[in-house]
């Protein structure tokens, strides 16, 4: 079976600058908004939204993995510049402001849609080892105390980050309560 080929190098960039529009526009008008604001916030054709990502379940797939792949990123650097606890700390408001931010998108994924089943694997299986590194670090450093399931934890921060929020807002509740939740791995296992 031969390879698929290589994207051109200004192809890659445009399916980079229409998955950063495509994310800003569903922040602030939700998955529904019409591919032509995405079009023209990347300054491209539709036809170019349409050559890269022929259904909507394409491109809301690929924003929904580009955004992921950036979380998981972000840990890296994060982990080199900071002790253990507060990398962990960053990096969890790192995943909140992702799950804060993301209207519509959760409504697109849960919707039954066979399309978007890959998705929650593709979640598991990228953020859940790199919370695991995280708290792993952390309990070893003596930053936090609490075992606790890095699949359980992300789904706990994604519930509390449901809300109505800006393109690049977290909702104060939503933080205060991740800030109180993270505490709570600090607190002493009881006896």
């Amino acid at each position: 079976m031969a390879a698929a080929p290589r994207q051109r190098a200004d192809a890659r960039k445009n399916v980079v600058t229409l998955l950063e529009a495509a994310k800003a526009v569903f922040a602030e008008s939700g998955v529904d908004a019409p591919v032509r604001a995405i079009a023209s916030r990347a300054g491209v054709g539709v036809g170019t939204v349409y050559r890269h990502f022929p259904l909507r379940s394409d491109l809301i797939s690929a924003v929904f993995t580009h955004e992921i792949d950036a979380c998981v990123d972000a840990a890296a650097e994060i982990e080199a510049n900071l002790p253990p606890g507060e990398a962990l700390d960053r990096w969890i408001m790192r995943f909140t402001e992702f799950v804060a931010t993301k209207r519509g998108l959760a409504g697109a994924l849960h919707s039954g849609d066979p399309a978007y089943e890959p998705l929650a694997e593709y979640f598991s299986t990228h953020l859940a080892p790199t919370l695991e590194r995280l708290l792993a670090a952390a309990k070893v450093s003596g930053d936090i105390e609490q075992d606790v399931d890095p699949t359980e934890l992300l789904g706990a921060v994604a519930t509390l980050c449901h809300g109505d929020a800006g393109a690049d807002a977290i909702p104060p509740r939503a933080e205060r309560m991740v800030r109180l939740l993270l505490a709570g791995l600090r607190a002493p296992v009881d006896a």
